[in-house]
């Protein structure tokens, strides 16, 4: 069997900066309401998984320790910013934060092990995307997403690792940190940073080094629709078509969806669909099913629900051969 496995608990809803805050505990009710309505919640294929928490020592592979150790001290206050003013401290973030990591290293050790026949795996709030070596960014304290492909490497030893990012924000904290690296196929499709935070991602930057070439990034305008967002990934499937990977990691950010309040362009769930489909079809043509789907933002709740309901519910279709 190929089966999915949906992180899932109140551990997750932890990582919130408040109710008023764009990033909420809100988010996940938003989702688990619509996919505990869906189809696939019935489906014998999907498998509902509890949270599990990081240690140090695996997210100090990709922080710096001094960063850890002022997470973990402003944690206690709740007080202040985890960075230049963008992403709040609050009490509990340390270890709310490892939640959202541990959650995705738990999705990895499911899909390279095939668990209970698991090969896809979906976490809801995990991409955190912007987090830098020493810094958070944009709402991300955290860089699971790093951390992943570091212990993917130690622990499996994994060669190459395929990182789509279809966030409308850029996703900084990943590219830069392997920009270099031939090893970490990057693809990302995002608002044009002329418009929108992280102010990066231009079309120039396709990797440095003995990474040049191995790296995509596709900028949109404001007011992008669903045939400029599939025009762009048709040119993600020429990008990857000829690479060797051993593992997808998506990072299916909703914000990209009209009606957004932080972002300017106008997807609709359409071209979740749309990316997923061909991911889950890659992943079994050339990973060996293995994908795994972390949520990134979006900050209207319906569309996250919708967008990252339509990625586990293409995740849970009929396995291809």
């Amino acid at each position: 069997m190929c089966d999915t496995a949906v992180i899932i608990g109140k551990e997750l809803s932890n990582y919130s900066f408040g109710e008023k805050h764009p990033f909420n505990s809100g988010r996940l009710e938003a989702f688990w309401s619509k996919i505990s309505r869906s189809d696939a919640i019935n489906s014998s294929n999907l498998k509902l998984v509890t949270p599990a928490l990081a240690d140090e020592k695996t997210i100090s592979s990709f922080h710096d320790k001094d960063y850890i150790n002022f997470v973990k001290k402003s944690s206690i206050t709740g007080l202040g910013y985890l960075d230049s003013g963008d992403t709040p401290s609050f009490k509990g973030v340390f270890d709310a934060s490892l939640y959202v990591v541990g959650s995705t290293l738990l999705s990895l050790d499911i899909v390279i092990n095939k668990t209970n026949g698991i090969v896809h795996a979906f976490n809801p709030i995990g991409g955190l995307h912007h987090a830098r070596r020493n810094a958070a960014g944009g709402f991300c304290v955290f860089n699971d997403i790093g951390i992943a492909i570091m212990y993917a490497r130690k622990k499996y030893n994994l060669k190459k690792i395929l990182y789509i990012d279809i966030d409308a924000h850029h996703g900084d904290g990943v590219y830069y940190e392997f920009e270099e690296d031939p090893d970490v196929i990057i693809a990302d499709i995002h608002e044009d940073g002329s418009f929108l935070y992280p102010g990066t991602g231009f079309e120039s930057e396709n990797g440095l080094g003995p990474g040049k070439g191995t790296k995509l990034n596709l900028s949109l305008h404001p007011n992008a629709t669903d045939h400029d967002f599939i025009s762009a990934f048709m040119k993600i499937e020429n990008f990857i078509n000829s690479m060797k990977f051993e593992l997808i990691i998506f990072q299916c950010g909703a914000d990209g969806l009209s009606g957004d309040p932080l972002t300017h362009l106008r997807y609709t769930e359409k071209s979740h669909k749309y990316a997923a489909q061909v991911l889950h079809r890659v992943a079994h043509e050339r990973s060996d099913g293995r994908i795994i789907g972390l949520g990134g933002g979006g900050y209207n709740t319906q569309n996250l629900a919708n967008a990252w309901n339509q990625v586990v519910e293409v995740f849970n279709e009929i396995q291809f051969n």
